[in-house]
């Protein structure tokens, strides 16, 4: 399968915010790609922009709340039929929790163990799987720090 260059391959962000042993989450609503399944929100980095101000900015958005983020936890790479990005993880911080939610129909706090990686969007599965420690990163995810 052909990939994009990776100049040229668009990057999407993804927030984890651990509260409490449990996770933020948010359910895509109807209408929208992906509607139905569950995700770490985030969303699309502009041109030029910081991965980490775009993630902050998409969380005032489509969450109506302010965060900072913090850490890259992993990036994966995804190819679909329709587009092909990097989804780069960051852990996230809330700074708060006046939710207004306008992509999402739900959002809920779920410990990792209790994610059920098959109602997830399938970018963020890897995502899952990390944070559930269950079946290792897969392929082509990267963590911070080991090499490409």
């Amino acid at each position: 399968m052909k990939t994009q260059p990776e100049e040229t391959r668009k990057i999407v962000t993804a927030a984890v915010v651990e509260r409490d042993g449990r996770v933020l989450v948010a359910r895509r609503r109807k209408g929208l790609v992906a509607a139905g399944l569950w995700e770490f929100p985030g969303g699309k980095v502009e041109e030029g922009e910081d991965p980490r101000r775009a993630l902050e900015r998409e969380l005032a958005e489509e969450l109506g709340v302010d965060a900072r983020a913090g850490a890259h936890l992993c990036t994966v790479p995804f190819s679909g039929p329709l587009k092909s990005f990097e989804l780069v993880v960051f852990l996230t911080e809330l700074l708060s929790d006046d939710f207004r939610p306008t992509d999402h129909d739900e959002i809920v706090w779920l410990a990792p163990g209790d994610m059920d990686e098959s109602l997830f969007s399938k970018p963020d599965r890897p995502v899952v799987r990390l944070l559930a420690g269950r079946g290792g990163l897969g392929p082509g995810l990267k963590r911070e720090g080991e090499p490409e």
